[in-house]
């Protein structure tokens, strides 16, 4: 897991810019640094070494070195392709995986990402035909942003980095923000700072003679089976567990595991053969809030493991707000990422590396939102035109018991389901926003996507649509900048190309059915964890906001700060308040609203407003940080 930054063109005083860029980036590696430059490139690396410690400095090079390579991830096939290399005749001089890849490339071109495994950034520059190659990771475990400046392509793994870039002149993208406000991240190809995009998770880049050139390499397609043995299904899912965990645990440094109260986590750590765990809650140990008395029943029930917990309090909570959406770089209205902030730090005191339960639920049916096909069923059997019209006259009936029930049914997935956060619709956005720019709803944002997958059942469509946009831009942004705010390599097994060349292809009613979710990887779960746990229905990463929010302390100030000098430029204060009103009073749960509108007002004010902003663990970094 490392940081990697650099620009392609001609740029004066390039190495001092580019060393400017690499420091912004050393929590992402602590442990050293190295850069290349010419006179038509500067690529720029920070490293943090979990293979072949000694040997690793980047940026690498090929035999000739005319070839130079920054790389940030790993790849877990990286022996099997070695060896196929050497067969061809390629030479090594380390035992990376980084050198893999640039032989691999010289090998194969672009074809080459059709043989890795793994999750990786990384940019390759020739410098005797003056051209860059980049790719990102197939679902976007690993980061990459880029601008084009002045006829330079500049790339870093973090935003913040390429802000540190002169010629770059900071501008809020308003048109990210009020989309922000319905999916609760940063959904758009550009981010929240005008011309900075992200490169999308299954895509490369190359650039040549100026012209640079995007496209995609990989498609999370779904192919689900009419139908299969279902015990040799669970059996399959055993050993497409087992051998992906395996592959994950590729380190020279000890590998260490979170884990919630979750069957995804709880199922990683019975297969693996480390011994750390780590867990954080909230509130008491018995609250629905805490997961700590779930962790530490497993690792009792399991030999050979260890828990470490922490609970988190509500001032340690908000303090560190701030320091977590400047590590997010654009807002993240997810409230757990604050809890992922402090598992993280947990796990970091004693280790580099963590594996994580992401992807099991959109590879194998686990979000709960997948049952709606099921619990629609009967209602979607009446007419459209009737169902449209009780839907008309539900969305003017109170906020009662089923009247969302009648509002869904009457719509497609395709016009109901953007993803597993709607937060905002555009009848609120209106009344919300002071000045609205954007002419997109979020469903015409999602329509394309959902139009490769016409032909599909509806479960398989949302698991389409999430992979692509919550899997990208809330699950991974998190995991990747929580756990590199504390210099640590997080790792997720579900998400592998091999795993999801099986998943893809699953039954419909093995993913989820009207009784449960994930329903064959629960039963290959139950025969490796106890059975309560395999059970248990999804909670996400419970945070007490609902509750906080109605406390005196908290709540006066949220509403300050939605009443804020910024706010006022965007929003209709007196909107925002009303919904805390309503909040406090019991009328409404508008706690993912409020908090949507206030990570935003946080984030506005870390990044436009305080330029010398310092995160709360900027002290440890200091310490934990060395300089070539």
């Amino acid at each position: 897991m490392c940081g990697i930054c650099g620009f392609i063109g001609k740029v004066d005083n390039s190495r001092e810019i580019l060393k400017s860029m690499m420091d912004k980036m050393a929590h992402r590696g602590p442990d050293d640094e190295g850069m290349y430059v010419d006179s038509d490139a500067a690529i720029g690396h920070r490293r943090l070494s979990i293979i072949d410690l000694n040997h690793g400095a980047q940026p690498m090079y090929n035999e000739t070195g005319e070839l130079a390579i920054v790389f940030n991830g790993e790849i877990y096939n990286h022996l099997d392709l070695r060896k196929d290399l050497i067969d061809k005749g390629h030479e090594f001089a380390t035992e990376c995986d980084t050198e893999v890849l640039i032989h691999a490339y010289e090998e194969y071109g672009r074809d080459m990402l059709s043989k890795l495994r793994g999750m990786f950034a990384f940019v390759i520059w020739d410098s005797k035909n003056k051209k860059a190659f980049g790719a990102r990771d197939h679902f976007g475990i690993k980061p990459f942003y880029y601008a084009q400046i002045n006829n330079v392509l500049v790339f870093a793994s973090e935003p913040k980095v390429i802000l540190n870039y002169p010629e770059y002149k900071k501008e809020l993208n308003v048109e990210a923000m009020e989309q922000y406000l319905s999916f609760q991240y940063s959904v758009l190809p550009e981010t929240f700072f005008k011309g900075i995009y992200r490169l999308p998770a299954g895509h490369f880049m190359e650039l040549e003679e100026g012209m640079l050139t995007i496209d995609r390499y990989f498609d999370p397609m779904h192919y689900p089976k009419e139908s299969a043995n279902l015990d040799q299904t669970v059996s399959e899912i055993e050993d497409v567990v087992t051998e992906t965990v395996n592959a994950h645990m590729i380190a020279d440094v000890e590998v260490g595991s979170l884990l919630s109260s979750g069957v995804d986590s709880s199922y990683v750590v019975s297969e693996f053969p480390g011994e750390k765990t780590f867990t954080v809650g909230f509130l008491d140990k018995q609250s629905k809030y805490n997961e700590i008395r779930y962790a530490e029943g497993l690792v009792e029930a399991l030999e050979g493991k260890k828990n470490f917990s922490k609970t988190i309090d509500s001032d340690e909570y908000f303090d560190s707000i701030p320091t977590v959406m400047y590590y997010m770089d654009e807002p993240l209205a997810d409230p757990s990422c604050i809890a992922l902030y402090y598992v993280d730090e947990l796990a970091a005191n004693q280790i580099k590396v963590v594996l994580s339960g992401e992807g099991a639920d959109e590879f194998f049916g686990g979000y709960n939102i997948y049952h709606e096909p099921y619990s629609l069923a009967k209602y979607q059997k009446l007419p459209k035109f009737l169902r449209k019209g009780i839907g008309a006259i539900a969305s003017h009936m109170p906020d009662i018991k089923g009247r969302d029930f009648l509002i869904r049914g009457s719509k497609s997935v395709e016009e109901r389901f953007i993803g597993n956060a709607n937060m905002f619709s555009m009848k609120e956005r209106s009344k919300l926003l002071k000045n609205p720019v954007s002419k997109e709803s979020p469903m015409d944002i999602v329509s394309t996507t959902y139009q490769k997958v016409e032909g599909l059942n509806d479960i398989a469509k949302m698991q389409y649509i999430d992979t692509n946009f919550w899997l990208q831009g809330d699950i991974l942004l998190k995991a990747d900048r929580m756990s590199m705010a504390h210099c640590l390599e997080s790792r997720v097994p579900f998400l592998d190309v091999n795993v999801f060349s099986y998943a893809k292809t699953l039954p419909i009613e093995y993913r989820c059915d009207k009784n449960t979710t994930k329903r064959a990887f629960r039963m290959a779960a139950k025969k490796h964890i106890p059975e309560a746990t395999a059970k248990k229905k999804k909670l996400g990463f419970p945070v007490p906001i609902r509750v906080w929010l109605k406390e005196d302390k908290y709540y006066d100030k949220v509403l300050a700060t939605l009443k804020s000098d910024v706010a006022e430029k965007y929003f209709d204060t007196e909107y925002l308040e009303k919904l805390m009103i309503d909040h406090r009073n019991g009328k409404a749960d508008n706690s993912r609203k409020i908090w949507t509108v206030y990570a935003f007002l946080v984030w506005y004010n870390v990044y436009f407003e305080n330029e010398d902003f310092e995160p709360i663990n900027s002290e440890w970094l200091k310490k934990r940080i060395r300089t070539a």
